[in-house]
């Protein structure tokens, strides 16, 4: 029920709301994406974190963003604030949306966990961990952390676990991901030749476009598979 004294929800009202929509949308998931910087909701005096209307549209905004495009946060973050800007609406300084040149060096994520931090923060085993390093599916940054990208995939395993799969039936994603990254650069090369100042943002619009119709086919042949094998 949203407070009568300030018109404001808790993150138990939130995750509520967000529930039938989101059904693995869950506490800890909004308190990342908060320290992410992603969402900025208010505190009371008690510290307890309180969301307003436009914190609510955000979050399914950056839900739907990561459920149908399949976009990075940093992405997530630039398209949000890009919204914002055009209306008129500078995100506050305080929230850590800008998007800097050193957020793209090697270790430069806001997220910096090391394998024990990991592992508390997706509910998975550290021996789980080390396997999924070992078949090549996370991997330490230039400083020895694990990134907002390990995170997200070791949220996928942890859920896939529940239904038996082990990290060993995870190795053909990454034998995948490596030959369709690369097939998908070849692809974007030509549009970054241009020697004009929009020819990098081209080429990044480029990226994001395929790997998204990439995760559609996959989506939709393996839809295709599961019907005419009679398991859909």
């Amino acid at each position: 029920m949203t407070s009568s004294a300030d018109n404001t929800l808790s993150i138990g009202e939130v995750l509520s709301m967000l529930k039938k929509d989101f059904p693995d949308v869950s506490i800890s998931k909004i308190r990342f994406l908060e320290t992410e910087g992603l969402i900025t909701p208010s505190r009371t005096a008690s510290g307890y974190r309180r969301f307003d209307t436009h914190d609510v549209s955000r979050l399914r905004s950056i839900l739907t963003l990561q459920r149908d495009q399949y976009l990075p946060l940093k992405v997530i973050k630039d398209q949000l604030d890009t919204d914002l800007e055009q209306a008129g609406l500078a995100a506050p300084l305080s929230s850590g949306l800008g998007v800097r040149p050193d957020d793209f060096r090697p270790g430069a994520g806001k997220v910096r966990l090391t394998r024990r931090e990991l592992a508390e923060e997706t509910a998975l085993s550290e021996a789980l961990i080390i396997a999924l390093e070992k078949d090549g599916l996370v991997w330490t940054n230039a400083t020895g952390h694990y990134d907002e990208d390990a995170v997200q995939i070791c949220m996928i395993a942890a859920k896939l676990s529940e239904f038996g799969v082990e990290a060993r039936h995870l190795r053909s994603f990454r034998v995948v991901a490596n030959r369709e990254s690369g097939l998908v650069e070849q692809i974007a090369t030509p549009y970054s030749q241009p020697r004009d100042r929009d020819a990098k943002a081209r080429s990044q619009q480029t990226v994001r476009e395929l790997a998204s119709l990439f995760v559609q086919m996959h989506a939709a042949l393996l839809r295709a598979e599961l019907i005419r094998s009679g398991s859909g």
